[in-house]
Parts: structure tokens; sequence; C-alpha cells
């Protein structure tokens, strides 16, 4: 009986040990895992909201930089890793709704692999033509593309990017045809569209605002569902006539499935306290972006529609890297 009665109390007190054990979390420094280099807007993200957690935490957040595939290299880092709150994953939409439908061999499953915390920030793309561009509306554009069908040509910062999948979905729903132009990365896609290379190019907000200010680009159309501040002359893709082209492209946090309830809360109440604050927010907001931080729930549901979405694109326009 002893025995049996210092049994129960050994279990006992590990079972009430546990939540103290995950009370104490952060007791180490947490590494931020971004699947792409330095200086995109993931990065920036990531950079943003480290200090207002390490202030929060008294522990260190730590960026570590983890590019290559895609985005799916830095992915699967996290998807490997222990699932107690000390890796987390900043990322873009690339390696959660798209790369798993381009590639043959993505190491994990989008679906199933990652606790979901919150979709940190949003941002239209902006349909933009040079600005000695002919084309001085949505319309004048799609009418080219009627006439000429095939010889439009539109940029992109590489195949599957999100701005070559808006095209994609705005040749789909106009019912047109153009030429798809990938470059790698959207500055040199960006400086040929200046330099008239090519026609035209759907470019994430924050990228072509100063050079639609300085007046180098002529922007048609946006893909928001209500017209940007930024931009307030120019209207949505819906009111410029081409429906059903509504695309962000988005940045969110995310943690190896199987994050303990308690740390799970911990860090997203962080996160969208740091995402909520007035300075850091101004700074996204003010180059195009729409702060999110929504719920766990919420965004596990919306990764589910954008997976479905792009799945659909994907496979009905054939796309693919390998």
């Amino acid at each position: 009986m002893k025995k049996l009665l210092a049994g129960v109390a050994m279990a006992t007190a590990t079972v009430l040990a546990m939540p103290a054990a995950h009370a104490a979390w952060p007791e180490k420094p947490v590494t931020i895992v971004v699947p792409f280099p330095p200086g995109g807007s993931t990065d920036t993200l990531a950079r943003a909201i480290s200090p207002s957690l390490n202030k929060r935490f008294g522990q260190s957040f730590v960026v570590d930089n983890r590019p290559g595939a895609t985005g799916t290299i830095g992915a699967n880092q996290v998807v490997r890793s222990a699932p107690d709150g000390y890796t987390l994953l900043v990322t873009s939409l690339g390696p959660l709704v798209i790369a798993p439908h381009l590639l043959k061999n993505v190491p994990y499953d989008a679906t199933q692999d990652f606790d979901y915390l919150t979709v940190a920030v949003q941002a239209p793309n902006v349909l933009v033509v040079p600005a000695n561009s002919p084309y001085q509306s949505v319309a004048d554009l799609l009418s080219a593309m009627k006439v000429s069908p095939g010889q439009i040509s539109l940029a992109s910062s590489g195949v599957g990017s999100s701005d070559h999948l808006t095209a994609e979905v705005f040749w789909q729903q106009t019912g047109t045809k153009g030429v798809h132009v990938p470059y790698k990365g959207g500055a040199p896609a960006i400086s040929d569209l200046i330099g008239g290379q090519v026609h035209a190019s759907f470019q994430n907000i924050n990228a072509v605002i100063p050079h639609i200010q300085a007046g180098k680009l002529r922007a048609l159309g946006i893909t928001s569902k209500s017209r940007s501040p930024l931009l307030p002359d120019v209207p949505t893709m819906d009111e410029a006539g081409a429906k059903g082209v509504d695309v962000y492209s988005w940045q969110a946090i995310a943690a190896p499935k199987g994050l303990p309830d308690e740390v799970k809360k911990k860090l997203h109440d962080a996160l969208v306290a740091a995402l909520k604050d007035a300075e850091i927010g101004k700074r996204f907001v003010d180059v195009g972006f729409e702060v999110v931080a929504n719920t766990s729930e919420e965004f596990a549901e919306f990764q589910k529609r954008e997976y479905d979405r792009w799945k659909q694109v994907i496979q009905e326009r054939k796309i693919g890297l390998d």
C-alpha cells in the first residue's frame, strides 16, 4: 500500500509539474526561421517583431535566414524541430500554399505539420505599366490582349510567385492570353518594366509604390477588395472590369505541430500585441500592408482556403517547377 501511495504521489507531482514547466517558457533563446534571404518583406517582418518579443519575454528571439527551394528548406527545418516553442517560422504564403503544388517532393505536409499562429500582414498586388505605356486602364490592356492574343508580356519575380499567379488568375478570369516573363526576383522584373522591355506586371504594392510616386510606373488596378489609401485613385480589379482577380500576398507565423496549448497562447498573444503596436503597425501600413493579426483558428481556416485555391489554379494552368 505504501508503494502504491508513493507511486500515486509521484505521478501526481509529475502531472502538476508539467504546466509549470510550460509556464516557464521561454527559458532560452528562440529561433525565428525565415526561409528567404535577408532584406525581403518576410525578413523585414521577422526583424520588426523580434524586439517586441525580446522585451516581453526577457529572452532573445533570433532571426535565422534559411533560404532555398522556394522557401521549403527553411520550412522543413521548422517541421523537424521540437514543438516546444523554441523554433518559429515567419514565412510568406509560398511554402505553405504554393510550393506544395509546384514541387514534386516537398518534405512536409503543409496541411498537417504546422501549428498556425497568426497571419501577420497582407498586401495586394498592383497591375503596373511603364509611365509611357499606351495603356491607360485595365480595359485598354484587356483590349490589346484580345486583339493580339499571346503578344502582351507580363513580368514576374519568378515561376510560382504571387505576382506570377496573379497574372494567371487575371488571364483565367478574363479569358485572355499573354506571355509570362519570369525573372529571378522582383527587382530585375521592375527594372525591365520601367525600361519598357516588358508590357506590364502585377507587383506587390510595397515594391512599386516608390516607382508609382516617382512617375516611373502607372498603376492600372489593384487586386484588393477595396481601394488602397495609398492609391485612392486606382480602381480595384473588380471595379476595372476584371472580376475575380482578388489576390493578396501575405506573411504569417507558424510553429512545428504539437505546440503545448499554454505556449501557443503565450506566443499568439505576444505576436498580436507586437503587430498591433502603433509604431510597428505604422511601418507596414505606410508601405501598403494591412495588419491582420488573426486567431490561430482563423489562420488554419484561411490556410486551407488558400491551399485549395492555389492548387486549383496551378493544376488548371499547368504550372510547374520540376
